[in-house]
């Protein structure tokens, strides 16, 4: 083991360079004030859940709650209580013998009242944890369950390693289906995929799905950024800027590069405004923001920087080559591993009627730590970090229902080296964020460390 002398001195020099890199960029770290404080209360909704690790709430009225377990099941809660039978259970082909495989997401099409369509993100037993993205529809005599025989393949990413395989499906403001993808995992970004454009790792992706090309099952978005388009050659009498944004051999999918592995990413259904949950290396987690009015194209570093340090850094902390110059745009929240958590998850931007003074926070928690943080500018435009609580729970992962504004999380007891199935982990509970003063009477809260 290190000594303490050695660990204090790593503390010290990484939350040092932190500390200055934060301010220069205007990167929010824990023990700021946003603008309310408000003090909030996790409520359990229902209970029994197999390592569940996300949550979808159609536009439809219906006051469904969709729970996506990562060995490949869906269950609906109603009322509190959860059917019994599946809404969808594909663990046939989902491969889940790894923590960061299995069945990540589910997302309904926004005109589902209408088309029944939702689509889901998983890693696919039969071609070697490759990541699917496929499209259903619901059964034309039962609301309440899936038809498998629907089955549409939208997109397959070739996954080289069997984690940082993202997930996260979104669709926009703009009717677009957004799509996290990890650097194909290892460690470090083996790959070099963050960078590089020849390839839809490390990446936030951007399709239409209501559109299909000759030769796939979705069309390219006109306005995505690296779309190339076929043109004659010309080196004379052109700005260097024209030059800096000719990338022939980038894939068209790609709206944002130079992410490790985006978990949850939400848009604020007011702004449009998008926010990233990025999973970080050794050091650090980040939460990236892309303003509504963006055209797409950012970089967000990874994996020349990790939060606003760069990549790599030593024992002490220092960087590495201590040349190496900030990449991309650097994040509006940051956190450590050495005093905060180890994981970030997203949960989502609070835009409902209920609760004032939850109204455009942006939470997160910590899988590792329990800990809930809330991000917003002040009133001098800046952003502020504060911990909201800190839960005893393994927060795994999240939903918004767009009637409400509620914002549901989900936590799982999950085991990272593999020895324990899914099923014979601790199961897990679906809550719902409250302010402390909203708390139903009688009501299960999730147990804290800061009471």
């Amino acid at each position: 083991m290190f000594s303490n002398k050695l660990c204090t001195l790593f503390i010290a020099s990484l939350l040092f360079l932190s500390s200055a890199n934060a301010q220069e960029h205007n990167t929010a770290r824990p023990g700021g004030k946003i603008p309310s404080s408000p003090k909030i209360e996790l409520v359990q909704v229902a209970h029994g859940f197999v390592d569940p690790i996300n949550v979808a709430v159609p536009k439809d009225g219906s006051g469904r709650i969709f729970v996506v377990e990562r060995p490949g099941t869906v269950k609906i809660v109603k009322n509190g209580k959860i059917l019994k039978e599946p809404f969808l259970d594909i663990k046939s082909t989902v491969v889940s013998s790894f923590l960061e495989q299995g069945l990540y997401d589910l997302e309904f099409h926004p005109d589902f009242k209408k088309n029944g369509k939702f689509y889901v993100h998983y890693s696919d037993m039969w071609f070697n944890g490759d990541s699917f993205i496929v499209e259903y529809t619901v059964d034309k005599k039962n609301p309440n369950i899936a038809d498998k025989k629907s089955a549409k393949v939208i997109m397959q990413i070739e996954q080289p390693y069997a984690n940082h395989n993202g997930g996260e499906l979104v669709f926009g403001p703009d009717g677009y289906l957004y799509i996290g993808s990890g650097d194909g995992g290892w460690e470090g970004d083996v790959l070099n995929a963050g960078q590089r454009l020849d390839t839809l790792l490390a990446k936030i992706l951007r399709i239409d799905v209501n559109k299909a090309s000759d030769t796939k099952n979705y069309s390219i978005p006109a306005d995505n950024p690296f779309k190339f388009k076929p043109q004659q050659m010309k080196l004379f009498g052109v700005s260097e800027k024209t030059f800096s944004e000719i990338h022939p051999k980038a894939k068209p999918e790609i709206w944002a590069y130079g992410v490790r592995n985006p978990l949850k990413m939400q848009f604020d259904r007011k702004t449009g405004d998008l926010y990233i949950a990025d999973v970080g290396q050794n050091h650090w987690e980040e939460i990236n923001f892309q303003p509504a009015k963006s055209k797409g194209g950012e970089n967000y570093g990874w994996k020349h920087m990790n939060g606003t340090m760069p990549f790599p850094l030593d024992f002490k902390g220092d960087p590495v080559h201590k040349s190496n110059p900030k990449v991309g745009v650097m994040p509006v929240a940051e956190y450590n591993h050495v005093t905060d958590g180890i994981c970030v998850i997203g949960l989502g931007i609070y835009r409902g009627a209920s609760y004032p003074s939850l109204d455009g926070v942006y939470f997160f928690g910590d899988w590792g730590s329990g800990r809930i943080w809330g991000i917003k500018r002040d009133a001098g435009n800046k952003w502020q970090m504060e911990q909201l609580a800190d839960t005893k729970l393994m927060i795994s992962g999240a939903g918004e229902d767009h009637d409400t504004g509620t914002i549901y999380v989900t936590n799982a007891n999950a085991s990272y080296d593999g020895k324990v199935k899914p099923s014979d982990n601790i199961p897990g509970s679906l809550w719902m964020i409250v302010p402390k003063g909203k708390v139903p009477a009688g009501a299960k809260l999730a147990p804290r460390d800061d009471k």
